[in-house]
């Protein structure tokens, strides 16, 4: 090493610990807040789990007592299963429509169709879930928008309170999930349609394919991971949802739209069971691990 050259390096490496310093500083706050609002108290809901505790007196430990209950009470079990049953509204009609759409409007090369098009399928994704959930109550409802439009196309016998139906809620209460996700699947979808080169299209035209070939030779596998990511999303969405099931049912009629996040919130805030609110609230995060890194690790794989 060369005298003129020592001193260089030695300057290098101090620049390189300064700015590791202010890389530090910089992410310090978001730390902190991140340490504060998510770690802080994931640890309590985990210490609070092995309590019998109303919030308010004496905490008692009782070990796994909770856990044994969230797993043999057949209130919360059934929750859980009308969870499972909204990835059907939530990830699988989502998806599967914004491949459809996104394909026919990528299709019609239309751009001015194309972008009122996707504001249009992404609006509700904007609108406050609750907000969506008190709307679509009312197009439910007996005498609602719903029902007033069987009645004009001649099905008025079908009408019904549709949100207050034991057979029909849950499936109502998944199709408003349907209609928010819809549009986020759409335009992410079509954003990776746009990343598809078009020379496999022009490649595949030339062989005579037609769109229902196009559809599953190109586009279908180009979109891999595009579909991987709506999963994720639209299954913890399903799993944890609360606001729209909150806003237009409350959980019921009985237990018919009870899932797990109203569970939570009536047994902690209604009944004052801290423990057991807590416990389940571990179970579910662990039920949306258990579904949710699987759909990860195939993703990977697949690249």
């Amino acid at each position: 090493m060369t005298e003129s050259t020592a001193p260089r390096r030695g300057a290098a490496r101090a620049a390189s610990r300064r700015g590791t310093l202010v890389g530090w500083a910089l992410l310090a706050p978001a730390l902190a807040a991140y340490i504060g609002f998510v770690v802080v108290p994931f640890g309590m809901g985990i210490q609070y789990s092995f309590y019998d505790w109303n919030g308010v007196g004496v905490a008692t430990w009782v070990g796994f007592e909770n856990y044994a209950k969230v797993f043999t009470d057949a209130t919360l079990l059934a929750s859980i299963g009308n969870a499972f049953v909204l990835i059907i509204y939530f990830t699988i009609i989502p998806v599967g429509t914004g491949l459809i759409l996104a394909s026919l409007i990528r299709s019609m090369r239309a751009g001015a169709f194309s972008t009122i098009s996707q504001a249009v399928l992404f609006l509700p994704q904007i609108i406050p879930l609750a907000a969506a959930g008190i709307a679509w109550s009312w197009m439910y409802a007996q005498t609602g928008t719903i029902n007033q439009i069987l009645g004009w196309v001649g099905l008025g016998g079908l009408a019904r309170p549709w949100l207050a139906d034991y057979g029909t809620a849950l499936p109502a209460v998944g199709l408003i999930g349907s209609w928010v996700l819809t549009g986020l699947c759409t335009v992410l979808l079509l954003t990776g349609i746009g990343k598809i080169e078009t020379s496999l299209y022009e490649a595949i035209r030339l062989d005579g394919a037609g769109w229902w070939r196009e559809f599953f030779t190109i586009t279908l596998p180009g979109l891999r991971q595009e579909i991987a990511v709506l999963v994720t999303i639209t299954v913890i969405a399903a799993l944890s949802s609360f606001d729209i099931i909150y806003t237009s049912t409350q959980g019921g009629p009985g237990r018919a739209t009870l899932v797990p996040g109203i569970s939570i919130f009536r047994i902690g805030f209604t009944q004052s069971d801290v423990g057991l609110a807590s416990a389940f609230g571990i179970v579910l995060m662990v039920i949306v691990l258990a579904v949710v890194l699987p759909i990860q690790r195939l993703s990977r794989s697949s690249r």
